[in-house]
């Protein structure tokens, strides 16, 4: 299986909505390496890594999000696969 990574930016009301929490959680079900956190400018920025399948299953959850957030936006950017994480966590 192909690993992949993606660093992804979302935009609209994802924080204070459990938007991390969720987030990690779903990480974790799909095998998921990586962090996610806040941005002081109201987005939340995440890096996952894993099987490519996994990864864009991710991205597409990302788009729909916790039950109270509302994504308006999503923004992907590829990178070279590191596999340089042993878990996924939220970052502070």
């Amino acid at each position: 299986m192909a690993k992949k990574r993606a660093h992804v930016y979302i935009s609209g009301l994802v924080q204070g909505v459990w938007f991390r929490a969720y987030t990690k959680e779903e990480a974790e079900k799909l095998g998921l390496k990586g962090w996610v956190r806040n941005l002081p400018d109201g987005r939340v920025e995440a890096v996952f890594e894993g099987d490519e399948e996994a990864v864009e299953a991710m991205i597409k959850w990302c788009h729909k999000g916790s039950p109270m957030s509302r994504v308006e936006k999503v923004e992907v950017i590829e990178e070279p696969y590191t596999g340089e994480f042993d878990k996924f966590e939220i970052r502070y």
